[in-house]
């Protein structure tokens, strides 16, 4: 639903208008197309820059829960930046008090498998990986882990939370 449901009153006349707003276009919002947005891809020292890479992101908010998925491709003339690397939400996170685990996927020189993680109220998410192909405990990615990146290098981001509001 993308709004919260009206509250009937006894004895009230429903007209088509206020069914067809408080169901049919409630129900057909949950089968919309996904909004678009362009997720900030930021790392905590130096900021990398998209350059002629590309990066997109869509989702889809059904009443607080928000089903997202990003996409990083990078470019021949995209930098790396330094430090860990995390990209913006569409919407705040709810406190919901635990931290939630989405996927993510590195398809590099090598294809990595790792996870996201979003904290009570964020508005970012940041990606974490193996550290290297013997060291499998996961760190946050960096421009050189789990690998060194490289023009063509492909980020997937998908994961599902709850919104704030």
């Amino acid at each position: 639903m993308t709004f919260a449901p009206r509250t009937w009153v006894v004895g009230e006349t429903v007209s088509a208008a206020i069914m067809n707003q408080e169901i049919r276009d409630q129900f057909n919002s949950m089968f919309a197309a996904w909004t678009s947005y362009t997720p900030a891809w930021t790392a905590s020292t130096t900021a990398p820059a998209l350059g002629n890479g590309t990066i997109a992101g869509r989702y889809m908010k059904i009443g607080r829960t928000v089903i997202c998925h990003i996409n990083l491709v990078t470019g021949s003339t995209t930098t790396y930046g330094a430090g860990n690397y995390s990209f913006s939400l569409p919407v705040q996170a709810a406190n919901a008090g635990a931290s939630i685990v989405g996927h993510a996927h590195l398809l590099g020189a090598d294809r990595w498998a790792g996870e996201i993680v979003i904290s009570p109220n964020a508005t970012t998410t940041s990606p974490f990986f193996p550290i290297t192909a013997t060291n499998t405990r996961i760190d946050f990615m960096t421009p050189t882990r789990p690998e060194t990146l490289a023009a063509g290098a492909q980020l997937r981001l998908t994961f599902v939370y709850e919104a704030a509001s």
